[in-house]
């Protein structure tokens, strides 16, 4: 008898729960989040399925405890809310290191379904567990940016960080991209992030977009309580649409504006800072047309003579879309710094480089133009970071010294 055969009561269990789960997301919600759990949820069973004759007996109620949060996590999610601190702790932390570690356990999975099981079932969760602390480890960093300079790099390439020798005053931005408010980033936990950003006094804090999840959509006033810590700093504080702020415009309107911060949709202001006059240009976030759109944007908002200019753009694969010329410094997020990868052993290489060649984080630049893409204040989508950071920075942004 194979392996899979011995375990008819636990397969039969896993089917049971996926069922309920879809059933009813689909009657209290919508077919669209029925048909997405049904798929996330069906492939986290059959990875369970084919590892649990694996598990030693001892640990097999474990796992099926552990599943049985994913499937009461996804099933709460019929009726989106911000949930309290035990709710997280029982139910949606346990969900996220179950589900991350099952599904990077899938090559043991399919290992274990042809008959030939792998030793080590175990790795993939003590990685996730690692990635679960990871999570709620962020880096404080100041890193020194050279912008406005002449020098054309070509196509688009990695920089080195670093500042030139500066005749002037450098110009200080904190960066709050992909905040995500929902199950890992509670309102307390970003408020005390935004409070020690505002403790540090940067000239400018530019806010790039992504601050929801589907469980902080409905109600304002969370993001609002989140962000109050930026009423300190009023005039510097400035914030551009990612793609989850489509899902609720009103929402991250309302809370953005309570919070003293001024949205910019495709608009421009150019502001006074200690370091000299600054153009701020706040570009929405297109999944089609970024090119012609970033052409209207920048010929509706043209350069102002003197002033350094910085364009908030959420998603970094964008910039190479960017006219030429146009930003001396482009701000974005959207990857979470690529999420999982090997940051924290000081490489650059991560998830997201590995499959694509667009910018996962870091400096990058094409041409005369600069990019920086923050690692995100928060994360979503694959349930934890491994081995990429969170960040929580300050940019000194140095002009380039002109040759006499």
């Amino acid at each position: 008898m194979d392996l899979w055969a011995m375990q008819l009561w636990p397969r039969g269990a896993l089917i049971a729960g996926w069922l309920v789960v879809v059933v009813v997301a689909a009657v209290f919600r919508s077919r669209a989040y029925a048909t997405m759990r049904g798929v996330l949820l069906g492939v986290q069973s059959l990875i369970v399925a084919g590892l649990y004759a694996q598990v030693p007996e001892p640990l097999q109620p474990v796992m099926l405890v552990l599943h049985g949060c994913s499937l009461l996590h996804a099933a709460a999610l019929v009726r989106p809310a911000m949930r309290p601190l035990a709710y997280r702790l029982l139910v949606s932390w346990p969900d996220a290191f179950f589900q991350a570690g099952t599904l990077l356990a899938f090559p043991w999975a399919i290992a274990a379904a042809a008959g030939h099981p792998w030793p080590g079932w175990w790795v993939p969760y003590v990685l996730a567990g690692l990635g679960f602390v990871g999570t709620f480890r962020p880096r404080e960093e100041t890193i020194d940016l050279v912008v406005a300079s002449e020098e054309d790099t070509g196509k688009l390439s990695r920089q080195p960080k670093g500042a030139a020798r500066e005749e002037a005053r450098p110009l200080t931005i904190g960066q709050i991209t992909d905040p995500h408010l929902g199950p890992f980033m509670s309102v307390a936990r970003l408020e005390a992030i935004v409070a020690r950003l505002v403790a540090r006094s940067p000239d400018l804090i530019l806010l790039t977009g992504d601050f929801l999840t589907m469980e902080s959509q409905s109600d304002p006033a969370h993001l609002a309580q989140a962000l109050a810590p930026l009423k300190a700093l009023p005039g510097r504080c400035y914030a551009c649409f990612g793609n989850h702020d489509h899902e609720a415009p009103k929402t991250v309107r309302r809370a953005l504006a309570a919070a003293g911060v001024k949205l910019l949709v495709d608009e421009a202001e150019v502001v006074e800072t200690p370091a000299g006059p600054v153009q701020i240009v706040g570009a929405d976030f297109r999944w089609r047309g970024v090119a012609e759109h970033l052409a209207r944007l920048c010929e509706r908002h043209p350069r102002i003579p003197g002033a350094l200019r910085l364009i908030m753009l959420h998603a970094p694969s964008a910039f190479s879309q960017l006219p030429e010329g146009e930003g001396d410094l482009v701000l974005s997020g959207h990857t979470h710094g690529g999420q999982v990868g090997f940051v924290r052993l000081g490489l650059d290489a991560t998830l997201v480089s590995l499959f694509g060649a667009g910018p996962d984080h870091g400096f990058w630049s094409r041409g005369t133009d600069r990019l920086y893409v923050h690692r995100g204040t928060g994360h979503y989508g694959f349930p934890l970071r491994l081995g990429v950071p969170g960040e929580e920075s300050v940019l000194r942004v140095h002009r380039a010294v002109r040759p006499a």
